[in-house]
């Protein structure tokens, strides 16, 4: 069972394709248990509105319902938060029930026991809910005056300021020769995992020790929080994420559902059971981004970027969710792009509105900064009349091999970033393509040719547990692993990380074949699970590489270094006398006399001959905190057509260049760029979160939200064949999988501007609709049928 095979670089097919593609995948809608409950709850039509009655009456006599409970039927505390960013932070109380008040259109006051999901939808529709309507704030500006107040208790909506405190000269800000000034904004995104949450809580009550099975990409951390909002013992308390059907950040939380279904699985000593239904999940779950920038960029006439200063405004919503104004503060780290400007300043305030909570969504708070950077860069070229490809090539931050302090305070592991872009450049033709676009002016075709640019670092493996607990945040950036060697010379893996797509058991089973020297078919990755793996922070971030997967490497090591001490002693050499060459142990000068580790763990394993200081079993336990975070970087291309008289946008080529250091399996590489292109290609030209004046949302359904399908999204050319090893970890990994969502928006929507910037369009926001594009073409024109082009605020000076 041993092999001379290297896995790790090498495209394997993926472990968990066949159980997913055949149907035989365990989501939590498919779990059932004898005498189960369904739990639904009541979500009353209002935005804010104070509460004067709940009526559960015609609820409760209702046919299968059980029970139906409210806020005063419990004693649970408020819901976890875990990253209050500044001391003087301001914190919005959640519990899993609204008592007082409800907050947003989704916030839940009752929750209904019944048979079926059926009888506990119907039970929960029929909850009566009598309440005294107040004004609500949906606006973030208009939030910020104080004119409605959210919470009563703060007495302001405005809960959290917090300030990078700038690097460099901050007065070229004023002196530069260039001054470029821009407003965007940001609406807000609804994450739509194609899997919505869901949960099963049941125990055994005689001991009082509890299960969730959940779907969630935070097992351990959910734990953790969870006992302490429901008063269980964390130690009788097992959290289970089964197959899990996408998050991007969704499911990085903890929610009111969970902790109710826990609770009352625990009072009534039944299963509980809850899933979310679509619309629900639309209001229910959090959303991401929902920011505005004001944004200053100082230059030079011949391209120098001196400087670059921004102030965010950023919704938090109702509530903090688990981390929710640690969201711009991540991003608050890489406001200076690949670049490498003598100034640097960031600074951002929270915003409390009527609106569902926001937090983290692919890319969490890096997509943010990046768009508003590129969008920068090339209001810049414009400005100058320079080539926005000139302009980032000769700003790009110098190459280094080693770690070095950038202008942010931070250490960027290593960078080579001009071939990324010129690599990009190269792949999409780009002088060519400049060529045709001076051709369809001249002409004044119809369709003109837009080409937009992006270039992008992003900070990745969130990571030592000291600068995170230098920015208050509550947990750690450590994880674990651990690795069985079988008798049978199978071996497993336990892992802390939580997968829902990132295709861990492949990529963890390269890693640990290359270094035991076995098959990846030999080896078992167990996950999601705090039983079986108990130690874990989990998959967020881009961490789970440039984390669990180098504390598995630590792993491999604690478990080589005991066979070699075991191979030694049965092949009567010293141990300085065996090298590890072509999948096993070997004498040195006597290459065929060898001790594979298949053959050493039936040695550690029944132990009839083992060196007296060596236990049996081949098994190590590695927890890893990385010293630095990861800094993956690239650059993407995005061509577009645009019909100059409908405003209709057309994607017809995409290039991605990407250096995630290195590259444990090519093929989920690309199947992560994809995804993440995919994603921020939705962004840039289809989705938004809409509410009405009253604070209801409107784009409530897929109907009204959009969502682009495969026939939308364009074929994409990527290269990932530079790859500049972290200096973080041994493995050299940095995290691909945020990437594409990071880079494209800025790409796609340049790419429309710069389309029709000829007309003098200099400002179109997200998402580019055609009709958001066409009013701006009617705008630029002077012609006053279109009036004001919606969202797009900007312009420089």
């Amino acid at each position: 069972m041993a092999t001379t095979e290297t896995f790790i670089g090498q495209p394997v097919l993926r472990k968990e394709d066949p159980e997913l593609l055949t149907g035989h995948a365990s989501y939590i809608d498919n779990w059932t248990m004898p005498g189960m409950l369904w739990m639904a709850l009541a979500r009353p039509p209002y935005v804010h509105a104070t509460i004067d009655g709940i009526d559960t009456t015609e609820a409760a006599s209702m046919p299968g319902v059980v029970g139906v409970y409210t806020a005063t039927d419990f004693d649970l505390a408020p819901l976890p938060f875990v990253w209050p960013i500044t001391e003087e932070i301001k914190v919005p109380v959640h519990y899993p029930l609204a008592s007082d008040k409800v907050r947003f259109n989704g916030d839940a006051v009752a929750v209904v026991l019944a048979e079926t999901r059926e009888q506990a939808l119907d039970a929960a529709e029929a909850v009566a809910v009598t309440a005294t309507e107040l004004p609500a704030v949906i606006d973030i500006e208009e939030a910020a005056k104080d004119e409605v107040i959210v919470h009563d208790d703060l007495g302001t909506n405005v809960v959290v300021h917090w300030s990078h405190g700038g690097g460099g000269d901050q007065s070229v800000f004023d002196s530069a020769p260039v001054i470029v000034q821009e407003r965007y904004v940001q609406p807000r995104l609804i994450p739509n995992a194609i899997e919505t949450r869901g949960c099963l809580a049941y125990g055994v009550p005689p001991v009082d020790e509890w299960t969730l099975v959940t779907a969630t990409q935070i097992p351990h951390i959910a734990k953790v929080t969870l006992a302490g909002t429901t008063g269980i013992d964390e130690h009788k308390l097992r959290v289970i994420a089964p197959d899990v059907g996408g998050g991007f950040g969704s499911k990085l939380n903890v929610y009111a559902e969970e902790a109710l279904a826990l609770a009352l699985a625990r009072r009534l000593r039944r299963p509980v059971k809850w899933i979310e239904g679509r619309r629900e999940n639309y209001v229910a779950t959090t959303h991401g981004r929902g920011v505005l920038h004001d944004c200053t960029l100082a230059g030079t006439e011949d391209g120098t970027i001196l400087g670059m200063k921004f102030v965010e405004l950023a919704d938090m919503g109702a509530y903090y969710q688990l981390l929710t104004p640690g969201i711009p503060e991540l991003g608050g780290w890489v406001y200076m792009g690949p670049y490498d400007p003598k100034a640097y300043w960031f600074e951002f305030k929270g915003v409390v509105t009527n609106t569902t909570p926001t937090d983290a969504y692919r890319g969490a708070g890096r997509p943010e900064a990046t768009y508003v950077i590129e969008r920068l860069v090339d209001s810049f070229a414009r400005r100058i009349g320079k080539d926005p490809a000139d302009i980032r090539r000769m700003n790009l931050h110098p190459p280094h091999e080693d770690a070095q302090t950038s202008i942010m305070g931070l250490n960027v592991d290593s960078a080579n970033y001009e071939p990324l872009l010129d690599k990009a450049l190269g792949l999409v033709e780009y002088d060519k393509l400049r060529a045709e676009q001076r051709d369809r002016r001249e002409r004044g075709d119809r369709t003109q040719l837009g080409i937009g640019l992006s270039t992008y670092i992003e900070m990745c493996g969130l990571a030592p547990s000291n600068i995170l607990g230098a920015l208050r945040y509550a947990a750690g950036g450590w994880d674990g692993a651990t690795i069985e060697c079988l008798p049978s010379g199978h071996v497993i893996v336990k892992t802390g990380t939580s997968p829902h797509g990132q295709s861990h058991e492949t990529a963890w089973a390269q890693i640990v074949a290359d270094g035991l020297g076995v098959s990846p078919d030999e080896i078992t990755v167990l996950h999601g699970d705090t039983h079986s793996t108990p130690l874990g922070m989990d998959t967020y971030g881009s961490r789970s590489v440039a984390v669990g997967g180098v504390a598995l490497h630590f792993a491999v090591e604690k478990i080589k270094a005991k066979a070699r001490t075991i191979a030694a002693h049965e092949l009567e050499v010293a141990e300085d006398d065996l090298e590890w060459a072509d999948g096993a142990f070997r004498v040195k000068g006597a290459p065929d006399t060898a001790k594979t580790i298949p053959e050493l763990a039936v040695s550690a394993w029944h132990a009839h001959a083992l060196p007296a200081e060596v236990e049996p079993h081949l098994n190590a336990t590695a927890v890893y905190d990385p010293p630095n975070f990861t800094w993956p970087a690239g650059a993407h291309v995005c061509v577009v057509e645009v019909d100059t008289e409908t405003g209709a946008t057309e994607i017809v080529r995409y290039v991605a260049v990407d250096d995630c250091g290195t590259i444990i399996n090519p093929m989920i590489v690309e199947g992560q760029v994809h995804g993440g292109v995919a994603q921020g290609v939705a962004e840039a030209l289809y989705e938004e979160a809409m509410y009405d004046e009253s604070g209801n949302l409107t784009t409530s359904t897929m109907t009204q939200y959009l969502i682009p399908s495969a026939t939308e999204i364009p074929a994409m050319t990527t290269d990932h064949s530079q790859e500049t090893p972290s200096t973080t970890n041994p493995l050299g990994v940095k995290g691909i999988g945020e990437a594409g969502t990071i880079a494209a928006p800025p790409a796609v929507v340049n790419a429309v501007i710069d389309a029709v910037s000829h007309l003098g369009v200099t400002a179109i926001e997200k998402p580019a609709s055609p009709e958001r594009v066409w009013r701006a073409i009617q705008e630029a024109k002077g012609d006053g049928r279109a009036g004001a082009s919606p969202g797009s605020e900007g312009g420089t000076s």
